[in-house]
């Protein structure tokens, strides 16, 4: 690299904070100067790059097509100067560990075995976010997501939890003696569907069951397996969720089949992770012998 032909620093971050915040005035907030400092750091670095990068025709600047891809380039560098300076310096080991799950996930799984972690790593604080929504990774933001696939996220480093079998189930009162069947006979019933974006929404769609006559009702994921075993309906779940349910007659299965290498991964951004990341994923793979 020839270090002479990058522009100054300074300039780099003048322009990477006004893509980030849209105005100059944010941008010289961020960056602790005056609005006009920021003013002139724009010109030297279109002047050092002798490219347009903000169109000044209207009455606010704007980023130009090259300035918005330049934006989004020097936002990620800068990102990864930041994780850097933390790792050196220890400082994002000191925020909590923010992990992202399913809340069927969360409450079924995780929530049940979280002591035994709490308990070796009593120095970890940890941030748990149920939802069914696929949370984007940051730096200063979701650590972890236990994620729910065949493992491909661009970008993401996944590693295989355990894999698991789908399957519907229902309560004897409401499916009686039914024993296992198609999808097209089971749309007679009513359906217990988790909110989002979950493992039950994407195996539904996966396997076109769209029409329900009796009905769906959409609850939190936590709430999926009491509804089944109430007889609210039937429900698509993981069979290790479920399995104490089925050996007790409380759930009888109505459909099932292999999984196909889908299952829950352990999915993060990459590179160097920080001190309670790297026990947490040490932890999660320990307990993932014994789903």
């Amino acid at each position: 690299m020839n270090w002479r032909d990058l522009p100054p620093l300074s300039s780099l971050r003048a322009f990477s904070a006004f893509a980030q915040t849209g105005n100059v005035v944010a941008a010289g907030e961020a960056l602790g100067v005056s609005h006009a400092a920021i003013s002139q750091q724009l010109r030297v670095l279109e002047t050092h790059l002798n490219v347009a990068l903000l169109d000044r025709s209207g009455r606010a600047l704007r980023l130009t097509v090259k300035g918005e891809k330049f934006g989004q380039t020097l936002g990620r560098a800068f990102d990864q100067m930041g994780e850097g300076v933390a790792v050196v310096t220890d400082a994002r080991d000191a925020r909590p560990l923010h992990i992202s799950a399913t809340p069927t996930f969360a409450a079924q799984w995780l929530m049940p075995r979280l002591a035994r972690f709490r308990m070796a790593h009593p120095e970890i604080d940890l941030m748990i976010d149920p939802t069914a929504d696929v949370v984007p990774l940051a730096p200063d933001g979701i650590d972890l997501a236990i994620r729910f696939g065949r493992g491909s996220w661009p970008d993401l480093e996944a590693s295989l939890l355990w894999e698991s079998t789908m399957v519907v189930v229902g309560a004897p009162c409401l499916v009686g003696d039914l024993e296992c069947c198609d999808l097209e006979t089971l749309a007679r019933f009513p359906w217990i569907e988790e909110f989002g974006n979950s493992e039950s929404t994407s195996w539904l769609e996966k396997h076109g069951v769209t029409e329900r006559a009796a009905g769906m009702l959409r609850v939190p994921g936590n709430l999926l397996v009491d509804g089944a075993r109430d007889g609210q309906g039937i429900a698509v779940t993981v069979r290790h969720f479920v399995e104490r349910d089925i050996e007790a007659g409380r759930l009888r299965v109505l459909h099932e089949e292999e999984s196909g290498g889908t299952g829950y991964h352990i999915v993060t951004r990459g590179g160097v992770l920080r001190t309670p990341l790297k026990a947490f994923v040490a932890w999660l793979k320990r307990e993932g012998r014994t789903p």
